[in-house]
C-alpha cells in the first residue's frame, strides 16, 4: 500500500504552497513491534550445520497483507478522515490568501497589507499545530495495530520457523538488518501472511484455508517494501 504524508507548513511561511495529502497504509510505521526482533534463531548448534536454512520476511508488508491488517488500516482512514478534511480545507484558506495578497500587491493600503499578513502567519500556526497533532495520533493509532498483530505473528512465524527447520528468518523491512540480497525462494512473506489469516480470521470473513504452506516457491516475487514510510515520532 502506497502513502503519502502532508507537507508541513512552517510558522511564518503562510505565502508558500502547501501540499495535503491523503495518508494511510499500515505498512508506514518503521517502528514495529517485531523489528529487528524478528530474526528467530532456532537452535544455536544447528545453525553451523550445512544445509541449515534461513529465511526472510518482509514484516511491515506481511502486517498490512494480512486481512486483519488490510480491515485496520480501512477503521484508520475512516477515523482520521474528517480531520484530514479539516486540514485541508485550512491549507486551501492559506493558499486563497496568498494568492489575494499577490494580487492586490500595491493596491492594498499598508494597514490592509500587515493585516492580511498577520491573519495568514496565524492560520500557519494553526495548520501546522494541528497536523503535528492529527501525525502523531496517526502514528500513535498505527504503532497500536502492528503491536496488535505483530505480537501474534511472531507465534506465527516461530511455529512455522520450527515445523520447517529454519534456523532464523530475518526481516527485509528492518532498518538495522544488513541484508544486501536474499534469493526469492527463501522469502516466506506470504506464507506467513497465509498461516496469520488462517489462525486469525476477521469477523464475518470466509474461513481460510489451514494447510500449512512447505519451501516457498523459487518462483515466488520477491516482497517489495512500502513505498514510502512516515516520520518517526
Amino acid at each position: 500500500m502506497n502513502s503519502r504524508m502532508l507537507a508541513s507548513a512552517r510558522p511564518g511561511s503562510f505565502r508558500k504552497t502547501l501540499q495535503c495529502a491523503v495518508p494511510f497504509a499500515l505498512v508506514m510505521v518503521a517502528a514495529c513491534v517485531l523489528g529487528a526482533g524478528a530474526l528467530r534463531a532456532q537452535g544455536a548448534a544447528g545453525s553451523s550445520a550445512a544445509g541449515a536454512k534461513i529465511g526472510v520476511i518482509n514484516v511491515r508488508q506481511a502486517i498490512a497483507s494480512t486481512a486483519e491488517g488490510k480491515q485496520a488500516g480501512a477503521e484508520l482512514q475512516s477515523q482520521f478522515a474528517a480531520r484530514q478534511t479539516e486540514l485541508e480545507g485550512l491549507n486551501k484558506d492559506i493558499n486563497a490568501l496568498r494568492q489575494r495578497i499577490d494580487a492586490g500587491s500595491g493596491k492594498f493600503s499598508q494597514e490592509e497589507q500587515v493585516r492580511l499578513q498577520r491573519e495568514g502567519e496565524v492560520k500557519a500556526r494553526q495548520l501546522q499545530r494541528k497536523q503535528d497533532e492529527y501525525q502523531e495520533d496517526v502514528n500513535a493509532a498505527q504503532a497500536d495495530v502492528f503491536d496488535r498483530i505483530g505480537r501474534k505473528m511472531i507465534d506465527v512465524l516461530d511455529r512455522y520457523a520450527r515445523e520447517n527447520g529454519y534456523v532464523a528468518v530475518l526481516d527485509t523491512s528492518a532498518q538495522n538488518t544488513p541484508i544486501l540480497f536474499a534469493s526469492t525462494n527463501i522469502d516466506v512473506t506470504q506464507d506467513i501472511v497465509k498461516l496469520y489469516d488462517a489462525a486469525y480470521p476477521i469477523k464475518g470473513g470466509a474461513p481460510a484455508a489451514t494447510t500449512t504452506p512447505t519451501k516457498p516457491a523459487a518462483t515466488r516475487p520477491a516482497a517489495q517494501p512500502p513505498a514510502a514510510k512516515p516520520p518517526q515520532r
